[in-house]
């Protein structure tokens, strides 16, 4: 269903290295993630008050949240895709990042306050009303969130979004957790126990540690991480195919946003290769990593006579970027 929505909605949709064509997939994503979790936040608000149920209601304010993180996804989608400017030389990718970590403060605010009432729906506990009707609005509500956490991981694997793919983990985590509150609300219709709050405590902390990892790992790419080891081989694999080059070292890669990877590094070549030589076969060798990998990469050449029995090797010497 969702090929069908981006085939209708984003116009040259297979070309997700354009900005443009981006930003269209984090606005799609986005106001769908507006509307579903909006449908979902009434039908829950009411049905939890309806029931009395401190957990649906915290299920259902977990929504509403992730409506406010959709409109972020939508901001962080425009503002990563504009061109780079004299301020920002590098563009503005890296402001999806900020967006991710601006909607991890969002979840962490919500959970923080929705375990308050949890605990005190556990110190001053309820009866719930439940019905027929209730539990079939909830299982529903599971099959849309199902749903966003499909099309989300879908996108954000398509256009390696991280907003995308934290909204992915958002909404698997709930359909889990509308599960987990539906069994407990039946149990608790029943039993004389405090399952409605603990459900909510359970909820809860859920929510926060969900704005914890979000928020983990958008610092985490803002600081500078690692590069995928998988891309560590591929450049490995270039370079074998020139045999002029002996070896590589200091490779440095920094992350500018979703698909604007920027790189150095020192080859080793003969001493006794001409400048101009040395210098077509490099950028030759540039020109086919940016073509291949998308990462755009300035080499320096090293004229070494003699090299060490014990070279350096790509993936031996990666240095993380400052």
């Amino acid at each position: 269903m969702i090929k069908l929505i981006i085939k209708k909605f984003i116009s040259d949709y297979e070309n997700i290295k354009d900005n443009n064509v981006r930003k269209n997939y984090g606005i799609l994503s986005g106001v769908l993630g507006i509307i579903c979790n909006l449908i979902l936040f009434s039908i829950k608000f009411v049905t939890g008050i309806l029931m009395n149920s401190i957990a649906i209601i915290s299920d259902a304010f977990n929504n509403l949240t992730d409506s406010g993180s959709s409109f972020i996804t939508i901001l962080g989608a425009n503002f990563s895709s504009k061109p780079p400017d004299k301020e920002h030389p590098y563009g503005h990718g890296r402001f999806e990042y900020v967006a991710s970590l601006i909607v991890s403060f969002i979840i962490f605010g919500v959970g923080i306050e929705l375990l308050r009432n949890s605990i005190n729906k556990i110190i001053h506990p309820e009866a719930i009303q439940i019905n027929l009707f209730s539990i079939i609005i909830l299982s529903l509500s599971i099959l849309i969130k199902l749903w966003m956490y499909s099309y989300n991981r879908y996108i954000g694997i398509l256009i390696n979004s991280s907003m995308n793919k934290a909204t992915a983990k958002d909404s698997l985590n709930d359909a889990i957790a509308t599960t987990g509150v539906i069994a407990g609300t039946a149990i608790g219709a029943v039993l004389e126990f405090p399952v409605d709050g603990i459900l909510g405590f359970i909820i809860s902390i859920l929510i926060i540690y969900t704005g914890f990892t979000t928020a983990r790992d958008s610092v985490n790419v803002l600081l500078g991480t690692s590069p995928d080891p998988e891309l560590l081989d591929k450049i490995q694999y270039l370079i074998d195919q020139n045999q002029t080059i002996n070896y590589v070292h200091d490779l440095k890669i920094h992350d500018y946003g979703p698909g604007r990877l920027m790189a150095s590094m020192h080859v080793v070549v003969p001493p006794e290769m001409t400048v101009a030589d040395a210098h077509f076969i490099i950028h030759g060798l540039e020109q086919k990593i940016e073509q291949e990998l998308g990462i755009e990469i300035v080499i320096h050449i090293d004229p070494v006579k003699d090299i060490d029995e014990n070279p350096y090797l790509l993936k031996k010497d990666f240095r993380s970027p400052q």
